[in-house]
């Protein structure tokens, strides 16, 4: 993993080479509940070896008006279709008094001969109109199945034979047949503006949503092609033949223990099986192994003894596999808006949600690294892989968005794999909860929750709990000679935790991990402290040469050692690292057993997404964090560094300084800066050699060069057998190594 420039760049006491450094990002807001776990969840407060326990009225009518015969129906006549029908009215005929006037009380004043001769001709004129709505109505009930009218047709045919009263066409109260339907009009043009009305909120609701969707689709699509195109699609899994889903009891079916749920199950014994070992399922290994097995023909077999100490460990990590780093797996964090905060595994993995986090997140661990990645390792002459992971392999806890413990078969298989072509594993514990240092690759980037803050103890105390579970495991026969180092923790942020306190838990993790029954060496982590302020500590575990002391190393993430010159880099390995491993190997003068756990030929911090999602680079000043005390806005590049000034940390403009080169492809560099990187690694090779060696990172990236060996090698930047190496710091003149034609600024 990598870490960020810190909030207050801290210095390496000894100075050591500035570890790695991290920036620290935003913590995710609020204490945010999780998405309720699928299946295959274990329970993380009660583990068990039990296999089951490792999924863990209409309303109300309106009354209908009686339709018998009543007075109005004795004046009014009926149409032929039984309908109520005003009868035709003379002028000379006698006094009428409207319906209307009657019913609400009105005087009984006879009309006038104009009044009753305007009401016959609108009598005449209603029954006009009558006669061809009903011709024009039963012709449409005619064409339709059935030949009936809807309900519709109904009022529109009664509005059309409404009557009013004489009176109240007199006195200008009621609208006639023959004047304008201004109030119809109104009401057509009151039905169009609310339709509009509701196509625009409909317009508001759904289009956000389809963009929602479609981002976070785009997002898992992206992830889904980039798996997929580290392979030829999904497994085969051919082995599923050789067994029946009823062979599967009911309760596991769809868990993690059913091999038919598993999206790869490749070289995995697929026989169902509930059994565990120290709590933790033993699901896809067979029953027999051989370790007589080797890397290559200069280091022991397996089931022989490893000389630490007299011979140099040569080792490459394999990150951003089962916990994700967004600069190695670019593609995983590809998609989604800034504003949703996708920034490290917790938060996609919440994103995602459950079902889609342990359905993108397999595909990775499926594809990522496969069976071809440890025979390269093996053919490409390294003799041990650090093999990172999560603690959400072995168990989550209450409001954990992480993908529970897939991971743990995967790994499972990786360490067979390794054994197959020789390869001595170093496992890491790479995540703890609640963040042992609050950078990306811990799983959360933010504040550091473990050993600090309100859960801080409680999430150091759990972090023993899966360490007395883990060396349970791992305390079998099986791993006795393949399991060769046993890491404790990744990079605690040693310098914001007290001191004492994390020694305490260092002995006692060291104790449970020794009474379970592991032989392995264990691995402790500097944080950071300087390999000088180790010497004295943890006396009582590391004199038989059992613990070791596990020391990154980068000189990109210090401004200062970033400016350097492409020959004081060297020279500053050559000197001040190779000088510091061999006085801390040394118990006289330092702790004792010391390697290097980390480091890269990276000579800059252009990679992107290094510096954590969507951040600049110190190299051209573009280092934003939101926080002055941690941000870098101005050029670190050598080439900023102003000749004419005293002071070394004066800038000039940082004109020229660019992440172009150093991002381009290999096949892009030219053959100074080829020839400067193979010596710029091969003199950290030197110097960590001085101790008990190395480990590469790491193995591969999706992208950049600097950091993968697999791209390195094949470009010439990395050597073709690290023991055959050119012995760099051997050289009286490291200046042979750096061209004249090579910039400071890329």
């Amino acid at each position: 993993m990598v870490r960020r420039e810190g909030d207050r760049p801290a210095r390496r006491t000894g100075d050591n080479g500035g570890g790695r450094r991290h920036s620290r990002g935003q913590r995710a807001s609020g204490d945010e509940r999780r998405a309720p776990r699928d299946r295959r969840q274990s329970s993380p407060e009660k583990p068990s070896g039990e296999a089951d326990l490792y999924y863990d009225s209409p309303p109300p009518q309106r009354r209908r008006r009686d339709t018998g015969s009543n007075d109005r129906e004795d004046r009014l006549g009926r149409d032929r279709h039984g309908k109520i029908r005003p009868k035709r009215v003379s002028a000379s005929a006698a006094p009428l008094i409207a319906d209307s006037d009657r019913s609400s009380g009105a005087s009984s004043n006879p009309l006038s001969a104009d009044s009753l001769a305007r009401l016959n001709a609108l009598n005449e004129k209603t029954t006009f109109i009558e006669r061809e709505g009903v011709r024009k109505v039963s012709g449409a009930a005619a064409a339709r199945p059935g030949g009936t009218t809807t309900r519709k047709h109904h009022q529109h045919d009664k509005r059309k034979r409404r009557v009013v009263s004489g009176p109240a066409l007199e006195e200008g109260r009621a609208r006639r047949y023959d004047e304008p339907k201004g109030r119809m009009h109104m009401t057509r043009k009151r039905q169009l503006w609310l339709a509009i009305i509701l196509v625009a909120l409909l317009l508001v609701i759904f289009i956000p949503v389809g963009v929602l969707v479609i981002g976070k689709k785009k997002g898992g699509d992206g992830a889904d092609a980039a798996a997929d195109a580290r392979g030829d699609g999904p497994p085969a899994n051919a082995n599923l033949a050789t067994i029946s889903e009823s062979d599967i009891p009911a309760e596991a079916k769809g868990t993690i223990l059913d091999p038919f749920a598993w999206y790869d199950t490749t070289d995995f014994n697929v026989t169902y099986t509930a059994a565990t070992f120290g709590d933790l399922p033993v699901m896809g290994l067979n029953s027999t192994w051989d370790d007589h097995t080797r890397a290559n023909d200069r280091v022991p077999y397996l089931d022989e003894e490893w000389q630490y100490g007299t011979q140099p460990i040569r080792g490459v990590n394999v990150g951003g596999w089962l916990n994700i780093e967004p600069f190695i797996t670019p593609s995983l964090f590809k998609g989604y808006g800034r504003n949703l905060g996708v920034v490290d595994e917790y938060t996609l993995t919440k994103h995602l949600g459950p079902t889609t986090a342990a359905e993108v997140l397999e595909r990775h661990y499926a594809k990522f690294v496969t069976e071809a990645t440890f025979a390269d390792i093996a053919a490409a002459g390294l003799d041990h892989v650090r093999i990172p992971f999560g603690y959400w392999a072995v168990a989550t806890f209450a409001d954990d968005p992480y993908v529970p413990q897939i991971s743990w078969r995967y790994l499972l298989r990786a360490i067979e794999w390794a054994r197959r072509y020789g390869l001595r594993v170093n496992l890491d514990l790479h995540g703890a909860p609640g963040s042992q240092n609050g950078w990306n690759h811990s799983g959360r980037l933010g504040a550091m929750g473990w050993m600090n803050g309100t859960d801080g103890a409680l999430n150091a105390q759990r972090t023993l709990e899966i360490h007395d579970r883990m060396s349970k495991f791992f305390g079998q026969d099986r791993y006795k000679n393949v399991v060769a180092v046993y890491g404790l923790l990744n990079e605690p942020k040693m310098g914001e935790l007290p001191p004492q306190d994390m020694q305490r838990w260092n002995e006692q993790a060291i104790r449970t991990v020794r009474s379970n029954g592991v032989d392995a060496v264990v691995a402790v982590g500097d944080g950071f402290l300087g390999l000088p302020k180790w010497k004295g500590q943890l006396t009582t575990y590391a004199a038989n040469n059992d613990v070791v002391l596990d020391a990154h190393q980068y000189l990109i993430f210090n401004p200062d050692k970033l400016a350097f010159t492409h020959q004081k880099k060297l020279e500053f390995i050559c000197d001040a690292w190779a000088g510091e491993m061999k006085k801390s190997v040394d118990r006289s003068t330092g702790f004792g057993p010391t390697f290097c756990g980390e480091f890269s030929q990276a000579d800059t911090d252009c990679a992107v997404h290094l510096n954590n999602v969507n951040m600049g680079a110190r190299w051209t000043g573009t280092y934003d964090t939101g926080d002055p005390s941690s941000s870098i806005l101005t050029p670190a590049c050598p080439a900023a560094i102003d000749p004419q000034s005293p002071d070394s940390s004066s800038t000039s403009s940082g004109k020229g300084c660019s992440c172009d080169e150093a991002n381009a492809p290999a096949s892009q560099y030219s053959d100074a800066y080829k020839k400067y990187l193979l010596a710029l690694a091969s003199a950290q090779m030197d110097a960590f050699e001085q101790a008990w060696g190395w480990f590469y990172w790491t193995w591969d990236t999706e992208e950049t060069v600097q950091w993968s060996w697999k791209k390195g090698r094949a470009a010439g930047t990395l050597p073709l057998d690290p023991a055959a190496r050119e012995n760099v710091c051997g050289q009286p003149d490291l200046g042979k190594f750096v061209d004249e034609g090579l910039g400071e600024e890329y």
